[in-house]
């Protein structure tokens, strides 16, 4: 293993452990957090059942207190007092009740005092009515023999046992909380303490990187100086390979169409000679013995027929490939114009030049939403959609309504057009067969020479742009063309 592998790899590691450091950090921070949350609302609540037991102790107190001023100076606010702070004893330990009801231990003094706020609400009643009836001697000697003093007694030494554990139990949990921020201290010193280690390390590789960076960066621009220079070269050596390809296809047309036309003249003739001949083997036959023999007959009226019928047939098959050639030949030499083009209106014209073809075949062309405007030349768009849709209207499904739409829109950096059919689908196999010269695909019960796709292809290829076919058998087939938004300049020849 090199070094460059290896610092690769530590460098790998050392960032793998400072996310592990970072996620076990924040995974304490969220338990910790968690725990003083709860930490807080036991406090708050131990804090809330100290304040009721105080609150019932003092209550307790002075009821006891109403109850002796009430004996002494037999004032009816002491009375009233002591009746209205006996009432709220019971609402008060109740809620100590649902305080402490998770805590045995204080349900069980709970209990203790329900029992003993009993005894002192009926001592306190029995008291308040008998000095009420005018016996404050006997409610005075009933005082200091009914166990009151030792009730109260017993109620303030179970309140201050309960208040007693709710410390322990606030102590308890305050050192529980302080053990886990100690604990998410130590978790942080030590994820902070694997940070820097991997910030230094990182930082030693970084540095070391883009040193090599640099060094790469200077070599790859003195390499850069030289590839423009070639890719100059290059572009310059394939530019007069393509002109020459251009002259000596068209060169090559025009001197095939010389001979071309010599044999289809020669033929013409050879049909304009077959009725004297006709005649003659006729007055042959006619004659006596006959002079024709069934060999001449048969030549005449069979053999020679066919034979000029296949030679036609084949000088008018090679006669359009000959135009062909010649017209991608002119196009690859023309000089392309761009212009700011409105797509919608030229898809428009060319549906309407084919809209008799579509209607005969019962098949609709329609524009889908807007499409985007482009910088291109007028020709080369008008003859790409012009060969696409007519292309779709020849190949689609026999017995299937035809529907053929156009579609479009930007992508970064470049425009999309779409032309959809519902025909009958190219074969997967083919997508790239069919943009070939003189090429086709599936069936072939349609006029054609392979040439039209082969046509669209080479003037995508001018325009910047490339051409994609996406498309199943019996599945339709839609035609992706995308092209630079602005067409910079002429984009070198077709073929």
């Amino acid at each position: 293993m090199n070094t460059r592998s290896l610092l690769n790899r530590l460098a790998v590691a050392a960032v793998a452990v400072g996310f592990v450091a970072l996620l076990a950090a924040a995974i304490a921070a969220i338990y910790v957090a968690k725990r003083n949350a709860e930490y807080t609302y036991w406090v708050r609540h131990t804090y809330e059942v100290e304040l009721r037991i105080s609150e019932l102790r003092i209550l307790a107190e002075q009821v006891e207190t109403a109850r002796r001023g009430y004996m002494l100076k037999h004032d009816h606010a002491f009375y009233e007092r002591a009746v209205s702070t006996n009432a709220a004893l019971f609402p008060k330990l109740e809620q100590i009740a649902a305080l402490t009801d998770d805590n045995p231990a204080e349900q069980a003094r709970v209990e203790q005092l329900r029992t003993l706020i009993s005894r002192q609400t009926e001592l306190t009643n029995r008291s308040l009515e008998t000095t009420r009836a005018g016996g404050v001697v006997v409610s005075i000697r009933m005082f200091r023999t009914d166990g009151s003093i030792e009730t109260l007694t017993e109620i303030r030494r179970i309140a201050r046992d309960m208040a007693e554990a709710e410390r322990r139990l606030l102590e308890e949990r305050n050192t529980l909380q302080s053990r886990t921020v100690q604990a998410l201290v130590g978790v942080l010193v030590a994820a902070g303490v694997i940070l820097i280690v991997t910030a230094a390390f990182s930082v030693v590789v970084i540095v070391r990187y883009t040193r090599d960076l640099s060094r790469s960066r200077d070599q790859l621009r003195r390499l850069n100086e030289n590839l423009e220079d070639i890719v100059r070269e290059r572009t310059a050596d394939l530019a007069r390979a393509n002109d020459e390809i251009q002259r000596f296809a068209y060169i090559v047309s025009h001197d095939l169409r010389s001979p071309l036309v010599n044999i289809m003249g020669f033929t013409s003739e050879l049909e304009a000679a077959l009725p004297p001949l006709r005649d003659m083997i006729a007055a042959g036959e006619a004659a006596s013995p006959p002079v024709a023999t069934p060999a001449a007959h048969a030549a005449v009226e069979v053999d020679l027929p066919e034979a000029i019928a296949f030679i036609r047939k084949s000088t008018q098959k090679m006669d359009r490939l000959i135009n062909a050639i010649l017209r991608l030949s002119r196009e690859g030499r023309r000089i392309l114009t761009p212009e700011r083009l409105a797509m919608g209106a030229i898809v428009a014209g060319v549906a309407d030049t084919l809209k008799h073809r579509a209607d005969e075949i019962g098949a609709e062309i329609t524009v889908e939403g807007e499409l985007p405007s482009i910088v291109s030349d007028r020709l080369a768009m008008e003859q790409v959609f012009s060969n696409l849709i007519e292309n779709a209207l020849k190949y689609l499904k026999p017995g299937r309504p035809g529907r053929i739409v156009v579609r479009g829109h930007a992508e970064p950096g470049r425009l999309v057009y779409e032309i959809e059919d519902n025909g009958r689908g190219v074969d997967p196999k083919d997508h790239q067969r069919i943009f070939e010269l003189f090429r086709r695909s599936g069936p072939q019960d349609q006029p054609g020479e392979g040439i039209g796709l082969a046509h669209v292809r080479a003037l995508i290829y001018r325009l910047g742009g490339v051409i994609a076919c996406d498309s199943a058998l019996d599945r339709g087939a839609i035609f992706r063309l995308f092209l630079p938004p602005t067409l910079a300049g002429d984009q070198g020849s077709s073929l």
